[in-house]
């Protein structure tokens, strides 16, 4: 059941969605392909293309018990998918953009540990952990859902009705 105040269909939503998981597959597929793990990289510019496997959750901060960690993660994300489609949000195409950049990341990552083991990863800036654009995606994602969020609240009036009326 979809919120009241959302507008129109989804259809931005599965695009944004469908689209990220198909360019992360893609772009995990042709590393995999190409660049064998833990070799030194191809250099452009000021990132190095390098494949790394991360068995670990984000960033590989938590190695060894990454079952635990998964499935955990895969409740939250499931939650948060619930609340934002109950929520409904503004439902205009920036929010399900944004919020199909973070259902397409998360589940192009979650293919790769289901069907790897672990994420491929390979966007090596050098200042930061090694990443891959499932995660990009995410950040960008979650960046565009709270500046909606964000704007939403900081726009109601006391009494609940929104100052802007535009989606």
């Amino acid at each position: 059941m979809q919120a009241e105040g959302r507008k129109g269909t989804p259809l931005t939503l599965a695009v944004a969605s469908l689209a990220t998981l198909a360019l992360d597959q893609l772009s995990k597929a042709l590393v995999r392909i190409y660049m064998p793990p833990e070799k030194e990289g191809v250099s452009i510019s000021f990132l190095t293309l390098r494949q790394v496997r991360n068995p670990g959750t984000a960033f590989g901060i938590i190695q060894g018990r990454s079952w635990p960690i998964f499935l955990a993660s895969m409740a939250v994300f499931a939650a948060l998918l619930l609340v934002l489609w109950r929520w409904g949000g503004p439902g205009g195409r920036f929010f399900q953009t944004g919020l199909g950049l973070i259902i397409g990341g998360a589940i192009g990552n979650i293919i790769d540990r289901i069907a790897l083991g672990a994420v491929v990863d390979f966007i090596d800036v050098g200042f930061w952990p090694v990443f891959n654009l499932a995660d990009t995606a995410i950040v960008i994602g979650v960046g565009m859902t709270m500046a909606v969020v964000i704007k939403e609240g900081l726009l109601k009036k006391p009494g609940g009705e929104s100052r802007n009326q535009e989606g």
